[in-house]
């Protein structure tokens, strides 16, 4: 008994350094993940899963078909390997007892995501030196070279700090725990925040905008109403590229600004589907047959950018797996947030743990999903992986929730 407990409580550790390792080495991530999964298996302790495991099932199973059907299928393996990742889900949900657990793992993030955005802080003051020095615009020479923290790319760190932000702030607005170290809460989230804002990810930008506002009208609804102002005014007053990056959104600047090469990937995205729409190209073949499938018209030569990938997590999804394949991924979405909002109807009135981290669940979730119409999100593992350990606490949450009883007056 002693012995089941000691590895009961060696694989919460090691799942939570695992989840925490994401943050800065992926290697290292699933290293410990292993560790955790065998420690799990060897206490004795029930593997559990959400009670989501039809369409995760379904998503998993369609996946190997569409490997099973392809034209390459030993250019599937990768996708094959990321099942590893999606361990990370019945590990810290069979480990995490309680809401306590999760919320420490989200205070143990928020604080390995300062040190990130700090190191992504002094990155942008040397990009913005070394323009200088040479003479270049700014502008032009960040847009192609981001601000990355421990990351290896922009869109991997922002997609990290965003769940990371959007669980703080939900920690920061809901939980009764949030006056302990205040000071150092705030700021974590203005050195994550700062550093969200300085990476210059639209998307991200975007899915954190609406993300926020979710999260704020819980909290202050007028609120909802001034950060917009608010916002305009920073952008305003705030440095030339800022301004010329928010105006990018609606009047891009060519090839520059992404937006070009994009409307290429999309368009072949279709052109994909049209032609394979129940089981796909097969995993990783959109890279491989993407000259295949491109418009006739489309400006030769191609717009500068990365043409690995399609840019958008569904279009990359159905077109490398099927429709149907997509529609168990949006199905999925959408019972984690209907059961995360039923979950928050069912809470009473005040300062609760189990509601912030539903609330800070559904924004992450939200923030996800709003990413994925502009890059392939959860193409990237750590992203991914947070993604999982967020819907696992959320879950978590759920659990305490129905097991408590409680009901709204």
């Amino acid at each position: 008994m002693v012995k089941q407990e000691f590895s009961r409580r060696a694989a919460l550790y090691l799942a939570c350094g695992s989840a925490v390792a994401v943050l800065f080495s992926i290697a290292v991530c699933h290293i410990l993940l292993a560790m955790s999964m065998a420690a799990l298996l060897l206490s004795g302790e029930p593997l559990r899963l959400p009670p989501i495991k039809l369409p995760l099932a379904l998503f998993l199973a369609l996946t190997l078909v569409s490997v099973a059907l392809s034209s390459d299928p030993f250019a599937g393996r990768p996708q094959i390997r990321k099942f590893f990742v999606f361990l990370a889900l019945p590990v810290m949900f069979s480990l995490l007892r309680g809401v306590e657990q999760a919320a420490r793992l989200i205070q143990v993030w928020a604080g390995v995501a300062m040190v990130s955005a700090a190191k992504s802080l002094f990155q942008f003051y040397d990009k913005l030196e070394e323009s200088r020095s040479m003479g270049w615009n700014f502008y032009q020479h960040y847009i192609a070279d981001r601000t990355t923290g421990f990351m290896s790319h922009w869109m991997t760190f922002g997609g990290q700090m965003m769940i990371v932000l959007a669980l703080l702030a939900a920690f920061l607005f809901f939980s009764p725990l949030r006056r302990r170290a205040l000071w150092f809460w705030l700021l974590c989230a203005a050195v994550i925040g700062l550093a969200l804002f300085l990476n210059f990810t639209r998307g991200i930008w975007l899915a954190s905008f609406v993300a926020g506002l979710y999260l704020l009208w819980f909290w202050r609804k007028p609120f909802v109403l001034i950060v917009p102002a608010a916002l305009a005014l920073a952008v305003w007053f705030g440095p030339g590229s800022v301004r010329a990056r928010f105006d990018s959104f609606l009047h891009p600047s060519g090839e520059l600004d992404s937006n070009l090469h994009r409307v290429v990937t999309w368009r072949t995205g279709l052109r994909m589907i049209q032609a394979h729409p129940w089981f796909g190209l097969g995993p990783e073949v959109v890279n491989l047959k993407f000259k295949d499938y491109l418009p006739a018209d489309a400006p030769k030569p191609l717009p500068s950018g990365w043409y690995g990938h399609l840019h958008n997590t569904y279009l990359q999804y159905a077109a490398e797996r099927g429709v149907p394949t997509l529609l168990v991924l949006l199905w999925l979405m959408g019972k984690i947030l209907w059961d995360f909002l039923g979950a928050l109807r069912k809470l009473p009135p005040g300062l609760d743990n189990r509601r912030f981290l539903l609330h800070g669940a559904v924004a992450a979730v939200v923030g996800v999903l709003i990413t994925g119409l502009f890059e392939y999100n959860l193409g990237d593992s750590e992203v991914l992986l947070m993604f999982l350990v967020a819907v696992s606490m959320g879950y978590t949450a759920r659990q305490a929730v129905e097991e408590a009883g409680t009901t709204a007056p």
